[in-house]
């Protein structure tokens, strides 16, 4: 992952594209894919840009493989 100040600004529409690079390789990592990953248009083309990623939907199969890779309850330190 890049530093923050190697990246966009923050907010950005390319900082967006970046998070959802992030994303989607840390779901393949994990063995998730999550098809309709992108980003929202509709947020994009604001002005000023306020992009939003849009998760979409997924099949139960990958909703539960989500589930079971994120940590359990009080699991952050």
């Amino acid at each position: 992952m890049k530093e923050q100040s190697e990246r966009t600004p923050k907010g950005s529409v390319d900082d967006a594209k970046e998070a959802v690079a992030e994303l989607r390789a840390a779901l393949e990592r994990a063995g998730i894919t999550l098809p309709s990953l992108g980003l929202d248009a509709v947020t994009c083309a604001a002005e000023p840009p306020r992009p939003l990623v849009e998760l979409g939907r997924c099949t139960v199969e990958t909703a539960r493989r989500l589930a079971a890779a994120l940590p359990e309850e009080g699991g952050r330190s």
